[in-house]
């Protein structure tokens, strides 16, 4: 589980500020806390019984992991590659690429404040993170700049970087239905 932590929280191009995590022990346990801790980040937990304490995370689940990788076991010995193909390939096509909605908050006449998705909260993570970053509410690394991130993002088309995720993730996935040698001796 670090490994892949700090492999994850080095691929952000900002300073991380929190990290929420259910219960399970695989999050809330000594050498997680030590890590957090170090690169001070604040970790908070879910609530037992409260199950949309994790609502948004449940909802990436379901429309970026399981929509991609699917629902079935992938064998421990996939994840260098699986690894190689979220940080090389996915990641920057779903960041720079992929267009998300952003709820504005509204309120209403008496006073609740309603989430509203409105034409012009369509953006991608990377246009979303420029208006955080220019409001002052996100943090970059150090050597890390919007502009960079930018170029980046410019290199490809959209339409360019799909395709190059699709055909990524196609090699992938027939590496994972090879036929297996020691199954075809028997």
């Amino acid at each position: 589980m670090l490994p892949v932590l700090g492999l994850v929280i080095g691929q952000f191009p900002f300073q991380v500020a929190g990290f929420h995590s259910d219960n399970g022990s695989e999050f809330i346990n000594r050498q997680v806390a030590k890590l957090l801790e170090k690169l001070r980040i604040e970790q908070t937990k879910s609530r037992a019984r409260h199950s949309n304490d994790n609502a948004l995370a449940e909802s990436k689940n379901a429309s970026v992991v399981r929509k991609h990788m699917g629902y079935s076991h992938i064998p421990q010995k996939y994840a260098k590659p699986i690894n190689a193909f979220y940080e090389n390939v996915f990641n920057p096509w779903l960041n720079m690429h992929r267009p998300c909605l952003f709820a504005s908050e509204q309120v209403d006449p008496k006073g609740k404040v309603v989430k509203r998705y409105l034409p012009r909260d369509v953006k991608t993570p990377l246009e979303r993170l420029t208006e955080l970053h220019e409001h002052g509410l996100a943090t970059l690394k150090e050597g890390q700049t919007i502009a960079q991130l930018q170029q980046q993002a410019r290199a490809k088309t959209d339409l360019q970087a799909a395709q190059e995720m699709q055909h990524a993730k196609a090699q992938l996935f027939a590496l994972f239905n090879k036929p297996d040698s020691k199954r075809k001796a028997a």
